[in-house]
């Protein structure tokens, strides 16, 4: 087969509050689909979330939210013009293409000497979600599991049936949100640190009394859904520490307050490009932004000292997660999928990866970030584009997902999301 049409459609999705992370705020995200057709006639669709300041912060800084957004569509668009005429072979042969040549195109148009891969590969997630769906329709079975057992065959034997919800605590979540999760059942926390400041030591002050009041908040909170009984925490520090001397100041700051226990991972302390080692410090640490193929997965795990992967099928694609996932197994390091603050469509694909995984060191059952709830004003709506709307998988029950059967036989992410696509007869 040969793809002979590939197109976009934008939808603008604002959310309910400025979100806080990096050190800046969002006030809406761009949702871009992507259908593909073949000359035999087969088509196939996805939806990508696009997040500048996730995965290229100084592109952000420099352009602004609404200006950086078109630059990285104008990528996405670039790839859709090498899909046209271009061979069906797998996705991560495909992806792998379109990322590498596009490295250099991002970097024109950003003015810059390179770009983070992670600004590329988030580019790409829709049309790779497309062209899962065309692998699917020529080689697959209709599940999922048939993409791991011809992809990830290491993960074959794991299906997680109940997902703890990961909800995420911005600079600026307040006190009642807070408390409603915590009443709600939540049992892993994601906490953003690294606040803006004039010096790394007011950064550390500022994220250890946020820490210090979160905690104040969940201390005395009781789960099942923990090893040790209560909430436990998950920071992100989106690379803003300095050094290992100004985390390891901050590391202590969490033992003064009685929170560092409750550390299960601690996410991207450093910079993208540190060589910092983190051997020896008392908690997992985590790689995203820096882990973006299987080569990262394997310097930061080995020669660096991380214990775990945020996989990101929804920001990095599917077909360079699976890769990395592969290559953290073999590594011994642990793996979570993490959110991007995507819809309802999206959110199927990250619990489909995730209830593969095995479960993390300190929880009694799997997880997945999850945030569009708390960030989108009409998530209700968007479940209602989704091609199993209102799923109940969709819905948490005191923290968690349950899955069952149907989720696991047809959840619907290798069906095209049709109501996308309003000029698409299917």
């Amino acid at each position: 087969m040969r793809i002979t049409q590939a197109s976009a459609h934008l939808t603008r999705e604002k959310l309910a509050a400025p979100f806080g992370f990096k050190g800046s705020t969002l006030t809406e995200l761009w949702q871009v689909a992507v259908l593909l057709e073949t000359d035999a006639g087969v088509s196939g669709g996805g939806v990508g979330v696009q997040s500048v300041l996730w995965s290229d912060p100084d592109t952000f800084a420099a352009f602004g939210e609404e200006e950086s957004n078109r630059r990285m569509l104008t990528v996405t668009e670039r790839a859709l013009d090498m899909l046209r005429g271009m061979e069906v072979t797998t996705p991560p042969e495909m992806t792998g293409r379109l990322a590498e040549a596009l490295l250099p195109e991002a970097a024109r148009l950003t003015g810059r000497g390179e770009v983070p891969p992670t600004f590329v590969l988030n580019a790409l997630v829709g049309a790779d979600f497309a062209l899962w769906q065309l692998w699917d329709r020529e080689r697959g079975d209709g599940t999922f599991d048939g993409i791991i057992r011809a992809f990830c065959p290491e993960l074959a034997a794991v299906r997680q049936n109940t997902l703890g919800v990961i909800p995420l605590l911005s600079y600026f979540s307040p006190d009642e949100q807070i408390i409603r999760l915590l009443d709600d059942g939540a049992a892993l926390l994601k906490i953003k640190i690294g606040q803006s400041a004039s010096s790394p030591q007011e950064m550390v002050e500022k994220d250890l009394a946020r820490l210090a009041h979160i905690h104040a908040l969940a201390g005395a909170c009781r789960t099942s859904y923990t090893d040790c009984g209560h909430p436990v925490y998950y920071l992100d520090a989106n690379g803003r520490y300095p050094d290992r001397e100004t985390l390891e100041a901050f590391l202590d700051g969490a033992a003064r307050i009685g929170a560092l226990d409750r550390i299960i991972l601690l996410e991207e302390p450093f910079a993208p490009g540190s060589e910092t080692e983190v051997r020896g410090l008392p908690v997992r640490v985590t790689g995203d932004e820096s882990a973006h193929s299987a080569q990262d997965v394997t310097r930061l795990t080995g020669k660096m000292g991380y214990g775990a992967i945020a996989l990101k099928p929804i920001a990095k694609t599917l077909s360079v997660s699976l890769e990395m996932a592969r290559q953290a197994m073999r590594n011994g390091a642990v793996c979570f999928c993490a959110d991007l603050t995507v819809p309802p469509v999206m959110l199927d694909w990250n619990m489909s990866m995730a209830s593969r995984l095995p479960l993390l060191p300190g929880m009694k059952v799997g997880v997945v970030e999850s945030n569009g709830p708390q960030n989108y004003p009409e998530w209700k709506r968007l479940d209602g584009l989704c091609p199993v709307p209102d799923a109940p998988w969709r819905t948490s029950e005191a923290g968690v997902f349950h899955l069952g059967e149907r989720f696991f036989s047809d959840s619907g992410i290798l069906r095209i999301p049709d109501a996308y696509f309003p000029d698409h007869n299917p």
